[in-house]
């Protein structure tokens, strides 16, 4: 049985949250995946950032 872990879980939603914004957001294909890999480099991005945040606020 495959139980991922909490990073794991985040790249999988920034996979298919990113694949679908670039889909629905842009009209050629090469504008697609700009976009696409884009938004899941901002969406892995920020939740390493905001983590670092929690930890050094828990700390």
């Amino acid at each position: 049985m495959f139980t991922p872990t909490h990073f794991t879980a985040v790249l999988l939603f920034a996979l298919f949250a990113s694949t679908v914004f670039g889909i629905t957001q842009r009209d050629t294909p090469q504008k697609m995946f700009r976009y696409g890999a884009y938004c899941f480099v901002l969406f892995v991005g920020s939740v390493i950032v905001v983590s670092w945040l929690m930890f050094l606020i828990a700390r």
